[in-house]
């Protein structure tokens, strides 16, 4: 080997060695699952305790932030919606923030004016805003979807790239599903928009493929690379749908969640499982044609969750009830609940996913902070942390990266743990 070939075989080494750390970039951090295999993250927090720093946002949202080096990137909305019946559409604005993770101080803002008329902030309407839909990295690039105001790709200085409408309708509960990449596409669930599943090219925003018959789907697709082939599997109303990633054709399709869905799917072993409101989960194996309900469900049973996803861990499903106020632990092989915990002090609504990670399971209420649950087949509440002086609403899961949780409520951005 020339001393050329050694320089370069260093080099190679230390880009892929020395990194920021791991990175949380897209809705539910690696692999869309919820989980990561950092260690040493904090266990319990205040206003006065393991708070790195905190920064002010202009306004609400129910995404969650994404890490991608030193920077964190999230969006909010301003103008309209921050109180139910109030206030006129025209005034609405959405913004994406870019802040540097280390110091908390915001690098950059862009702001958008949305396609109007949105979905009115009342009743039902009012249960998440106009910010939803977590934003994406992928290398050098930054994606957003904002409905039917369209998807959006900058690079990570904040230039705008391209824009692409996938739907211009809404639904009275808005809308908030994540983009998804694969390959050289960017899949994007716009159910409430056009009832489709779109495929985007990540360089251009060109449309490559659409998938239609996708109803009543509030949650973010999930890529699983099965032993058979690739799948992107989305949950909707009544069925769980398996598609081909690269040109959007149908692989199957099994029974699924009889009412609308929001929580997304994850998958382990080539088994997928979904939740769903109406008291369901179920569990079917990849690799399915057509309709693989007999073939391919491995169980169904009657309990779920309306809105938060599930985390696999060690061969059990952890995930919350959206106002039940409970933990529940299923045997994944079986289905079985091992344990349905509720909590104290009561949470309230639990609408974020929870997130996995050194042997951890954070759950982030909306009003009532965030509980920390062993992540074991027998119930064990860690800790229940709350930030006394912040009392607005939290419907993100937080982001976890370098040691470090990163979480946002309607008003402030938050890193906890160690400096």
């Amino acid at each position: 080997m020339t001393l050329r070939s050694v320089f370069q075989f260093l080099v190679v080494l230390c880009l892929g060695t020395c990194s920021y750390g791991a990175d949380w970039t897209q809705f539910r951090g690696p692999g869309g699952l919820g989980a990561s295999d950092e260690k040493s993250l904090p266990t319990k927090w205040s206003a006065t305790e393991n708070i790195v720093w905190k920064g002010e946002l202009p306004g609400p949202g129910a995404s969650c932030p994404v890490v991608a080096g030193d920077r964190v990137f999230l969006t909010c909305y301003t103008g309209y919606g921050l109180e139910p019946n109030k206030g006129e559409q025209k005034d609405l604005k959405r913004h994406l923030l870019c802040v540097d993770r280390k110091l908390g101080k915001t690098l950059w803002t862009k702001e958008f004016q949305p396609t109007l008329p949105e979905h009115g902030y009342q009743g039902e309407g009012a249960y998440h805003g106009y910010s939803a839909s977590t934003p994406l990295v992928d290398g050098d690039r930054l994606y957003v979807f904002f409905g039917k105001s369209g998807v959006f790709c900058f690079d990570l200085e904040g230039k705008e790239l391209w824009q692409a409408s996938v739907g211009e309708g809404t639904n009275g509960w808005g809308s908030g599903t994540s983009p998804l990449v694969h390959g050289n596409l960017l899949i994007i669930n716009a159910s409430i928009e056009s009832g489709s599943l779109v495929a985007l090219e990540k360089q251009t925003g060109k449309e490559v493929w659409r998938a239609k018959g996708i109803n009543s789907s509030w949650n973010t697709p999930l890529l699983v690379n099965g032993k058979q082939r690739p799948e992107v599997i989305v949950s909707t109303e009544s069925r769980l749908l398996s598609f081909n990633p690269d040109d959007g054709m149908p692989l199957w399709n099994a029974d699924g969640v009889h009412r609308y869905v929001c929580p997304s799917v994850v998958a382990h072993d080539d088994v997928v499982y979904a939740i769903g409101g109406g008291h369901t989960s179920l569990a079917v194996k990849l690799g399915g044609s057509e309709d693989a309900t007999a073939t391919n469900t491995v169980w169904k049973k009657p309990l779920g969750s309306n809105v938060c996803s599930p985390v696999y861990h060690e061969g059990h499903l952890y995930w919350a009830s959206d106002s039940g106020g409970f933990i529940c632990c299923q045997n994944a092989t079986t289905g079985e609940t091992v344990y349905q915990q509720r909590l104290e002090p009561r949470p309230g609504t639990i609408w974020s996913s929870a997130v996995l990670g050194d042997g951890k399971l954070y759950f982030v209420s909306q009003h009532n902070g965030t509980f920390v649950v062993a992540a074991k087949p027998q119930f064990e509440l860690l800790a229940h942390n709350v930030i006394a002086e912040d009392d607005s609403r939290t419907n993100a899961s937080p982001a976890i990266s370098n040691g470090q949780l990163f979480l946002r409520t309607d008003r402030f951005l938050y890193c906890i743990g160690s400096k």
